[in-house]
């Protein structure tokens, strides 16, 4: 079966300061007969929705995450209440499912929004989850969301490694979900979105198959965004595609008032 992606798109900003080019592709792998992954790519917003539940329909769940976050797109200038409306309009339309099914379908969520601070811009990302965000800046990779997960909390309590973590029985347990897990919160955190730069959304089903040396040679082999999107999900079915694989590339190639390059870490989000 073929990736399913889109070719590289652009979106200018209302006042022409920041310009991105960006991709998305799918495919099932080579495992499962049902998708149970979503994505959206409207700019200002891109997400990744990776659903749980089988037959219990988490590809529905998923789309509904998705779904709830598209009222944002036409905003000019998304705010983190924004954010959190379409988390709890998501919460709210997949819990809603488990009504239908014995046992609860849920999605996890790894969402970016373009936006402005002091003339600036970056990321405003929210995750539930094991969905992640990268950053490649400069050759390097930096992961900038915290999986929601049992290995991720014993690799925090000092109990596991990482590469430990990567052969761990419980390693796709995850710890907090939309609809099944309903009082999960998302973590939420503001990124500079430097030109030059790249913002790397996936499933699991990618980080699974794929090291992060791995994606790093990809991301830096200088393609174009849906070349590299291609190339990605390729690596990843052709590494086994034991599960659903989604992936979100978008370059910035211009952007509004650069910040300094010491304050490319993630900036705890703050309520305003």
């Amino acid at each position: 079966m073929r990736v399913n992606a889109t070719g590289a798109e652009t979106w200018t900003s209302a006042d022409s300061a920041t310009r991105l080019s960006y991709a998305a592709g799918s495919h099932p792998g080579r495992v499962r007969e049902v998708n149970e992954d979503s994505s959206l790519v409207a700019p200002p917003v891109f997400l990744v929705a990776d659903g749980m539940g089988g037959y219990a329909r988490g590809d529905v769940a998923s789309r509904l995450v998705a779904e709830s976050f598209e009222p944002l797109v036409a905003l000019a200038d998304v705010q983190p209440g924004d954010v959190e409306a379409a988390i709890a309009a998501a919460q709210q339309r997949v819990g809603a499912l488990a009504a239908e099914f014995t046992t609860a379908p849920g999605s996890t969520l790894v969402a970016a929004a373009h936006v402005l601070e002091d003339g600036r811009g970056y990321w405003l990302l929210a995750n539930i989850g094991d969905s992640r965000a990268y950053l490649h800046t400069d050759g390097r990779l930096e992961q900038i969301s915290k999986d929601h997960s049992v290995v991720q909390e014993l690799i925090d309590a000092g109990r596991l490694t990482r590469e430990e973590a990567l052969g761990h029985p419980e390693r796709h347990v995850i710890t907090r979900a939309i609809g099944a897990l309903t009082a999960s919160q998302a973590d939420f955190s503001l990124v500079p979105a430097e030109p030059g730069s790249r913002l790397l959304l996936c499933s699991d089903g990618l980080t699974t198959e794929l090291s992060d040396t791995a994606i790093l040679h990809i991301l830096s082999e200088g393609m174009p965004a849906d070349r590299t999107v291609l190339t990605l999900v390729d690596a990843a079915v052709a590494a086994g595609g034991h599960d659903n694989v989604t992936v979100v590339v978008v370059d910035v190639v211009d952007g509004a008032g650069s910040p300094p390059r010491e304050n490319t870490s993630p900036a705890p989000w703050e309520r305003r």
